[in-house]
C-alpha cells in the first residue's frame, strides 16, 4: 500500500510513506478523478506513439539469461516513501557495474501518476517502475489496457544467487499470485513484504497493565483505561482513511471469514452488507463515539498521526510494516514498536486471534512499450537477490519478496513483531485485492467519502456501508474498467 503500500503501504501503495501525498478531499469525493481521464483514454488507444526505439536483444549467457543489451540505456523511477531511495540506488550500482556500457537513468518521485502519465500516453515510459504511492497509476486499468509486459521472463530466468533455481522458486508464498490479475501472466512484482496491522508500543501498554487487547470489549476497556490517563485510544491518517482497512478488513475476515472480504473483492451485489461488517463497522464506529479517537486525527496526514502515536499521545495505529522506518526519527529508543493482528468481537468468530493481513507491497512493473524492458526486468533480477534482499531489510526494517535475506541481520523490534504476527498467523493470512485491483474505489470512496466520513463522526455506519456498496455497485457495472474475480 505501499504499500499500496498504502502504504509507503506508505501503500498505496495506496499506500507509502513519506509514503502518501495528500489526495485533497475535493479530489477523494469526486470532484477530481484520479486517474485522469485523458490516462484512461491513452490507455484504451494502446498508450499512443512509440516515440522511441526499442532496445535489441543482447547475448543471452549464464550472467545474462535475459539477454540484456549490454550498451543500451535502462531507465528506473522509484517511488520516493517511507523505504526511502537507497536501497535502489544500491541495486542500480550492480547493475550498471554488470554493464558498464549502459547509461542508467535514475530517479524518484511521489508524484508518480502525473510525472509518468504524459509518458504514457505519448508511448515512452521508463523501463522499470515503482508504482506506489498516494498517486499510484490504477493497476487494475494498467493491466485491462495491455499497458505493462509479462513479467513472466523474469520469474521464469535463473535466480542471480543460483542459477539451478528459478526467480518465482525464491519468492515468499502469494507474491507470484499477487502480480496476477486474470489469468496466469503475471504483470507486477510487489516486492515490499509488508504485515498490516494494530501498530502500538509495547512499553505503553506495559505502562497502563495491559497486554494486546484480543476481543473487542477488551479493546474498549484498555483504550477507557488508557483515556483516564490522558491518552487516546487510537488514531490514524485522518487524510488518507484508506489506512484504516489495514486492520479493519483483517478483522471483517475474522469475524466473519475470509469469504467476505474474497465478495467485497469481487464487487457481488450487497456484499457490504454482510453481517461481519456491519458488526466491524459499529465496533469501530464505537471508538469515535466514546471519544477513544484522538482529537484533531480526521485533519491528520500520516505523518502527523505517526509523530502524535509515537509521542504517545496515542496507543494504536492502523498501518504497515513500513511505519517503524518512516517515523524512525521520532519514536523513542526504549517504544519497542509492536504489531498485533486486529482484536475480533468475542469468540464466535470465524477465524482465530492472529488472523492479519500481510502481502506484497512496493509493486514493481515494467511498461509494455519500455524501450529496454528486459533491461528493468534484469534490474528486478538484481533486487531479487540474497544480498539485495539482505541490504533492503537492513536498511528500510522490512522484509522483501525473497524468502530469505534476514541471516545475520539484527531485526528491529518492529521487524520481529512481524515475524512474530506471521507465525502466529499460520494459514489465516487474508490479502484483500480492492487497492491493487480497483485503485479509485479503494482510496477516494471506501476510504475518503466511506470509512473517513464515519470515523469523523459525519455518517453512521449504516449510511457509510449504504454509500460504500453503493460505490462497489457503481464500479461493478462500470464497462470502462476491467473487473476481476478471485479464481
Amino acid at each position: 500500500m505501499g504499500s499500496t503500500s498504502a502504504e509507503n503501504h506508505g501503500t498505496d501503495g495506496t499506500a507509502a510513506v513519506g509514503r502518501r501525498d495528500l489526495i485533497k478531499r475535493s479530489a477523494a469525493l469526486g470532484l477530481i478523478s484520479v486517474p485522469t481521464m485523458s490516462f484512461l483514454s491513452a490507455c484504451a488507444s494502446g498508450g499512443g506513439g512509440d516515440d522511441g526505439e526499442k532496445a535489441k536483444a543482447g547475448k543471452k549467457t549464464a550472467k545474462n539469461p535475459l539477454a540484456v543489451n549490454e550498451s543500451a540505456a535502462m531507465e528506473f523511477v522509484l517511488f520516493d516513501g517511507g523505504f526511502g531511495k537507497e536501497y535502489a540506488e544500491d541495486a542500480v550500482k550492480i547493475y550498471e557495474k554488470n554493464f558498464p556500457g549502459a547509461k542508467v537513468k535514475f530517479s524518484a518521485t511521489q508524484k508518480i501518476q502525473s510525472t509518468l502519465q504524459p509518458r504514457f500516453n505519448q508511448g515512452t515510459p521508463p523501463d522499470l517502475i515503482d508504482n506506489s504511492g498516494a498517486e499510484q497509476m490504477d493497476m487494475g486499468t494498467l493491466v485491462g489496457k495491455n499497458q505493462l509486459a509479462d513479467l513472466t521472463p523474469l520469474l521464469d530466468a535463473p535466480s542471480y544467487d543460483d542459477p539451478a533455481k528459478k526467480v518465482r522458486d525464491t519468492l515468499r508464498p502469494g507474491i507470484v499470485e499477487m502480480g496476477q490479475f486474470d489469468g496466469e501472466k503475471v504483470w507486477i512484482l510487489y516486492y515490499a513484504y509488508t504485515v498490516y496491522g494494530v501498530w502500538y508500543s509495547r512499553k505503553a501498554l506495559a505502562a497502563l497493565d495491559e497486554e494486546y487487547p484480543e476481543t473487542w470489549d477488551q479493546m474498549l476497556a484498555v483504550c477507557a483505561k488508557a483515556k483516564k490517563k490522558g491518552i487516546a485510544g487510537w488514531t490514524y491518517p485522518g487524510k488518507y482513511p484508506y489506512y484504516i482497512p489495514f486492520s479493519l478488513y483483517p478483522m471483517i475476515a475474522k469475524v466473519g471469514g475470509a469469504e467476505v472480504l474474497d465478495a467485497i473483492d469481487n464487487l457481488e451485489p450487497n456484499a457490504w452488507k454482510h453481517p461481519a461488517v456491519k458488526a466491524c463497522f459499529d465496533a469501530y464506529y464505537e471508538l469515535y463515539r466514546k471519544g477513544y479517537i484522538l482529537r484533531g486525527t480526521p485533519g491528520l496526514d500520516h505523518i502527523q498521526s505517526q509523530t502524535a502515536w509515537a509521542q504517545g499521545k496515542a496507543l494504536f495505529l492502523p498501518n504497515g510494516s513500513w511505519v517503524e522506518n518512516e517515523s524512525a526519527n521520532v519514536i523513542p529508543d526504549d517504544f519497542e514498536v509492536t504489531v498485533s493482528a486486529p482484536s475480533g468481537l468475542d469468540s464466535s468468530d470465524k477465524l482465530p486471534f492472529g488472523t492479519i493481513w500481510a502481502s506484497g507491497g512496493e509493486p514493481f512493473v515494467v511498461p509494455a512499450k519500455a524501450n529496454n524492458g528486459a533491461g528493468g526486468m534484469e534490474q528486478l533480477r538484481i533486487m531479487l537477490s540474497e544480498a539485495s534482499s539482505r541490504n533492503f531489510t537492513s536498511k528500510v526494517k522490512s522484509l522483501t519478496a525473497y524468502n530469505g535475506g534476514t541471516d545475520g541481520i539484527t531485526l528491529t523490534p518492529g521487524l520481529k513483531a512481524g515475524v512474530a504476527a506471521l507465525e502466529k498467523a499460520g494459514q489465516n493470512v487474508v490479502n484483500p485485492r480492492l487497492q491493487d485491483w480497483y485503485v479509485q474505489l479503494q482510496k477516494e470512496k471506501i476510504g475518503v467519502a466511506g470509512l473517513g466520513e464515519m470515523m469523523a463522526g459525519r455518517l453512521t455506519p449504516a449510511e457509510a456501508i449504504k454509500k460504500i456498496q453503493n460505490f462497489a455497485d457503481e464500479a461493478a457495472k462500470d464497462d470502462s474498467i476491467k473487473h476481476y474475480k478471485h479464481q
